[in-house]
C-alpha cells in the first residue's frame, strides 16, 4: 500500500535541496530499503518462475543470478550467465526474464546482463537444485 505522506515527506525533502516550489509534481521519490529490499524479493520470486526450457529446476535456484541491483527510481539491473555460453534457449531465457521483472508492479525497467565470469558450475546451485538433479 502506498503511503502518500510518506512520499509528500520525501518529495518536500528532495524539492527542499533542489529549491524548486511546492507547486512542482514531485517526480523522483527516492525508495526507502524497506521498500529495495521488499521489491528485491518480488524479483527473486519472479525469477523463481524462470526455467530453462532443458532443465526442470528454476534460473534462481540453478544459481544462474548473479546480482540483482535496483536504483533509487525502481530501474532493475540484474547481472545473470547460463549454464553453456552456447546454450540454444539463451535469447529466450533473457527475454522471459526481462519481461518478468518488468512486469513487477513498482519496477520502471529492467536491465539483463548476459555475463560469463565466473563460469557457471553446479556448486552454485541451491541444495535443492541438487537433490532435484540428482547431484545429492
Amino acid at each position: 500500500m502506498v503511503n502518500h505522506e510518506d512520499i509528500f515527506t520525501r518529495c518536500e525533502k528532495y524539492s527542499s535541496k533542489l529549491d524548486i516550489s511546492r507547486s512542482f509534481i514531485c517526480i523522483f521519490v527516492a525508495m526507502t530499503e524497506n521498500e529495495k529490499l521488499a521489491l528485491q524479493e518480488r524479483i527473486i520470486e519472479a525469477l523463481k518462475t524462470v526455467y530453462d526450457p532443458e532443465i526442470p529446476v528454476n534460473i534462481y535456484d540453478l544459481g544462474l543470478i548473479y546480482r540483482i541491483e535496483l536504483t533509487d527510481d525502481a530501474r532493475a539491473e540484474v547481472d545473470m550467465t547460463l549454464t553453456a555460453p552456447n546454450c540454444p534457449a539463451a535469447d529466450f531465457i533473457m527475454e522471459d526474464v526481462r519481461m518478468r521483472v518488468e512486469g513487477i508492479t513498482g519496477i520502471t525497467s529492467a536491465t539483463i546482463n548476459l555475463v560469463f565470469e565466473p563460469e557457471w558450475d553446479k556448486d552454485m546451485m541451491s541444495e535443492e537444485a541438487k537433490l532435484e538433479l540428482g547431484f545429492m
